[in-house]
């Protein structure tokens, strides 16, 4: 049997808060009263004011508490009903207008309970307005529901006075079985969620993460809805417990609950049609359309759902876009791209510059014994079409999957591979450096891609695009000496043990070639970080160029947090100071990321160095003036054959008799595809190539090498 309660009229607007939680001396409003920023000096209503209203069909359950600010026209409220304190500012005979939705300055036909209205506000047909503080010229028509309970806690996982632990927002991110969770917070970033997620063996650490969210959000009962400056809100169904920023534009939403959506003038967040949003954060500059289901989720800045996409018990990056498909319990890092209706990610941490093809089934649990398994892919993770795999599986850095089944448990640990299966022998194949070899105009766009779709603001942490960065080197090393490891046939390939958990074989094939790719890319790293700092540092010697580089010998390990490769020595120190408590905010933790980005361009160059010594088999005293030219040389020729390629994997398209054969002429191809000698991607690249062009013979001139 539904519990309805029966009250007083008289008591409707009021009480919100228990007076068991109002502190000594104050009342209900002191809250309420804190957050109201917006200087209108609201008086009591003149006999005239009060008349008017009343011939317009108004009501109160006590008019001394409808409140008003100067130039309040009270010709233009009708038809409302108004209960509690009330507090209205300026309005004048207007009307506005945003994307041809024109309405009337005023307030019309609606249930206004406790609220606080700024001046010029446009609000028709609003069935039930409660407990909001609502910003000047803001516009709000047909809502049957907007209110704000005295608990309410904006989507952070907080909880308030009185409430149980288990009253909590939790998000169960890369395990379905919890084991991972996050509580969700205003201004979370990907590392944060990374390095709650990810220590599960440091009950102290994770402790002090839950110290952090509580310490940033207070446990008071009685915070009031906002709706910021200039949003729109229009044909809305339930709006509950929500915190929205200013130029928001909310449209036809079934429901929102308990959510942040952050906006502002210039990072303007939209909801369309048919969206439901419960339990969540929305970031700065996200849209949100056509029957999206979001619940317990994190949507960081710039980022995208779509057309039906559901997003649950997961952090999405920024920079990123789902449409149509299904994501569960998974962490996602920046620039991730997810497109069709039939893919599904579940149970997976996805390190960012990734991209999901249709009917990829990444961790679906129908596949596996249990639903405690996990996916960890390292950034530039490509599963393509119809890719199916299975809990517990890891793949290295840009491991792209071809067409296929893997019914068992999988390990890539090399990157840059192409993995497929041969169905006639029953194998799986690995290709090491696939992208270097095949398909480098795809590897260097998506790299250029990401980086101009970054539209942060505020870069809290500085996101690593380049393919070759201190994570996929690392691998690299690791991937030869794997590589010395094996036997390999005349015709290059070896196989392998412990790649896939079945009796089929994994064989891994041009392992020669591999190498001599793998070795080369190294050099050309380190060539390219020297030329960056030389070029920074304006050095006239060689001598000079020495001196400024570390006499460490060691290759220093790296982690991506959230999509930032900082040294493991410096996570481990992070850590050791939240326990500490030399490190006690989420505020301070962000603090570390952008220290971490600001010295990443030296630590990236003592890495490149290190690495450099490493592959030549030599110390520093053997670094020569005649080796560095040598080294800038040889890069130039590795840029080249990397314009090539990106010049001949994008020719095939032009070439291919079976992509030719739907056009009847060259003229037809080219009108549509456009000419290949116009494309502004491999033009751009030649200019860089020119670039380092001249840029190595000024080094070699200025240095005398």
């Amino acid at each position: 049997m539904n519990q309805i309660k029966t009250f007083p009229i008289t008591e409707l607007g009021y009480n919100f808060i228990d007076k068991q939680y109002i502190p000594d001396g104050l009342d209900e409003y002191y809250l309420r009263n804190i957050q109201n920023v917006s200087g209108i000096e609201y008086t009591v209503l003149t006999a005239s004011q009060l008349d008017t209203l009343i011939q317009n069909r108004n009501t109160s359950d006590n008019w001394n508490n409808v409140l008003v600010g100067p130039d309040f026209d009270a010709t233009l409220v009708k038809n409302c009903k108004f209960y509690g304190l009330v507090r209205i500012g300026t309005l004048q005979p207007l009307y506005k207008e945003f994307h041809d939705f024109r309405i009337a300055v005023g307030i019309y036909n609606s249930t206004i309970i406790s609220c606080d209205l700024g001046n010029n506000v446009c609000i028709d047909n609003v069935h039930y307005l409660s407990h909001f503080i609502i910003d000047n010229d803001v516009m709000i028509a047909n809502v049957n529901e907007l209110a704000t309970t005295d608990y309410s806690k904006f989507g952070n996982g907080v909880i308030k006075d009185g409430e149980a632990e288990s009253s909590r927002t939790r998000i169960e991110v890369c395990n379905e079985n919890g084991g991972r969770w996050i509580l969700p917070f205003n201004g979370m970033l990907a590392g944060d969620a990374f390095l709650w997620s990810k220590y599960r063996d440091d009950d102290e650490l994770l402790q002090r993460f839950t110290e952090f969210t509580d310490k940033q959000f207070d446990k008071k009962r009685g915070y009031y809805g906002k709706i910021g400056e200039r949003t729109v809100i229009k044909n809305c169904g339930i709006i509950k417990d929500v915190w929205i920023g200013s130029d928001a534009y909310l449209k036809g939403a079934n429901k929102i609950k308990n959510v942040t959506i952050n906006s502002d003038a210039k990072r303007k967040s939209q909801i369309g049609e048919g969206c439901e949003l419960v339990n969540g954060i929305v970031g700065y500059g996200c849209k949100i359309f056509y029957g999206v289901k979001a619940v317990r989720f994190v949507m960081s800045s710039h980022s995208q759902l779509k057309y039906g996409a559901r997003l649950i018990n997961s952090f999405l990056g920024n920079n990123s876009t789902i449409s149509c498909c299904e994501v569960l319990n998974t962490l996602i890092f920046p620039s991730h791209e997810q497109h069709h209706n039939n893919s599904f990610l579940c149970a997976s941490l996805v390190m960012g510059q990734s991209n999901i093809a249709a009917g990829a089934t990444i961790g679906s649990n129908h596949n596996s014994r249990s639903p405690d398994g996990e996916i960890v892919a390292g950034r530039g993770f490509w599963p393509g079409l119809c890719v199916s795999l299975k809990h517990n599986s890891k793949f290295a850095s840009f491991t792209i999957i071809a067409k296929g089944d893997f019914p068992a448990e999988v390990n890539i640990p090399v990157p840059f591979s192409l993995v497929s299966i041969d169905a006639v022998s029953n194998r799986v194949m690995v290709m090491p450096a696939y992208w270097f070899m095949y398909n480098m105009y795809a590897m260097e766009r998506n790299a250029w891609k990401m980086r101009d779709r970054d539209k942060r603001t505020e870069k809290i942490q500085h996101i690593e695009y380049d393919y070759l960065a201190p994570d996929t080197i690392n691998e690299i090393f690791d991937s030869l000496e794997l590589f010395k490891t094996l036997s390999v046939t005349e015709e290059g390939s070896a196989e392998v043990d412990g790649w896939e958990n079945s009796n089929r074989k994994t064989i891994i094939t041009k392992v020669p070639q591999a190498i001599k790719v793998f070795t080369e890319l190294i050099n050309f790293y380190a060539a390219h970080q020297f030329m960056q700092h030389i070029s920074a540092n304006e050095f006239t010697s060689f001598d000079d160029l020495k001196k400024s580089l570390s006499s460490k010998i060691k290759r220093s390990e790296w982690i991506n947090i959230g999509g930032q490769l900082i040294q493991s020595s410096d996570v481990k120190q992070c850590k050791a100071d939240i326990r500490s408590g030399k490190i006690d905010s989420w505020v301070e933790v962000h603090d570390f990321y952008r220290t971490a980005g600001t010295g990443y361009a030296a630590d990236k160059l003592q890495h490149a160095y290190t690495s450099f010594l490493e592959i030549n088999n030599i110390t520093g005293k053997q670094f020569t003036a005649e080796l560095l030219r040598s080294t800038l040389e040889s890069a130039l020729i590795t840029k080249q054959w990397m314009c090539k390629g990106i010049h001949d994997s994008r020719a095939k398209d032009y070439s291919n008799p079976f992509r030719k054969m739907v056009y009847e002429t060259n003229l037809e191809m080219n009108n549509v595809l456009g000419k290949l000698e116009n494309n502004s991607f491999i033009q751009s690249q030649l200019e860089e190539l020119d670039k380092m062009k001249a840029s190595v013979k000024n080094i070699i001139s200025t240095l005398k090498l």
